[in-house]
Order: structure tokens, then sequence, then C-alpha cells
């Protein structure tokens, strides 16, 4: 996220020219400026917090990013079975690696050929997120408002004696 040059130094010039409003204008109390002020001065700080961040991204952790740096180990998945336990499939070499974790010991459990087939379980487990919940819901009312607005005949409208969901 790169800002012009030219927006910065409106930026740096704001608090300026509110100043010297305020000082032309004698002793009146003028909330914009006051506004203006917080901003520009808030713009600076987090300016500065990001070249910060910036800086010590680019020269102090040299390779993190994987820049120059070649990688020989792979955490393709981690399954949580309870609190502190779960088992983490690695990538090593170009050998899967099934590993056990429980609080702070780490054992080797086997080691997955490629080639092996793996029988993939399906996760639903019947019951419907609520985000496609939702959406049938959206549709439906969307759909009963575009007939309405048309008129049409066959769309039940509601009784004043019905409640409503």
């Amino acid at each position: 996220m790169k800002q012009p040059a030219s927006v910065t130094a409106l930026a740096l010039a704001v608090p300026g020219v509110a100043r010297a409003a305020e000082a032309a204008g004698g002793a009146n109390f003028s909330f914009a400026t006051v506004f203006i002020q917080m901003l520009a001065s808030l713009s600076l700080v987090l300016g500065l917090i990001y070249l910060a961040y910036y800086a010590a991204n680019r020269w102090f952790r040299p390779g993190v990013h994987g820049k120059g740096t070649e990688r020989h180990i792979r955490l393709v998945e981690t399954r949580y079975l309870a609190p502190k336990k779960s088992l983490v499939l690695v990538e090593v070499g170009g050998e899967f690696l099934l590993l056990g974790s429980s609080g702070d010991t780490l054992s080797f459990i086997k080691q997955i050929d490629i080639l092996e087939e793996i029988e993939v379980l399906d996760e639903t487990t019947g019951r419907t997120p609520l985000a496609t919940l939702f959406q049938g819901k959206l549709d439906a009312v969307t759909t009963r408002l575009a007939a309405m607005k048309q008129g049409r005949a066959d769309v039940p409208e509601r009784r004043a004696g019905e409640g409503k969901a």
C-alpha cells in the first residue's frame, strides 16, 4: 500500500493549516479544526508504525518469506482429537509422516506412502450450515417480494391473524 508523496505532504500540511486558521480566527474553538488535527496525527502515527513494520520485516528477518530459502518440511494437516492431543501429517523430503502429539510429547505413528490409497471420509453430518439456511430464507423472501411487486395472484398473502416468524 504505497501512498503518493503528494498525499503524504497534504496529510502533513493539514495541522499547520488548521493551526494558522485558529490563530487568524482568534479564540474561536472549532471542532472541525481539532478533528482534522486528530486525523492528521493519527495518520502520521499509523504511517510511522507501518514504516517500522516494513523496516523490521525487510532488514531484520531475511529469508522468512521464502526468498532464497528452500523448505524441506511442510505441515500438511493437523487434526485435534482432544485438548492437547492431535494427529499431525507432515511431509519431509517427499515422504509423509503421521505423528501423534500429546501435551509436550511428539511420537511417530506411521510413514504413509503417497501411492497408498487414502480413504477420504465425508465430514458432513447431515446438518445444513447456517449460511446455507440463511441463503435459502433470503431467496424465498426475495422471490416473494418480486412476485408481490408484479401483483401476481398465485402468491399467498398473509392474513391479519397470522403470526410473524
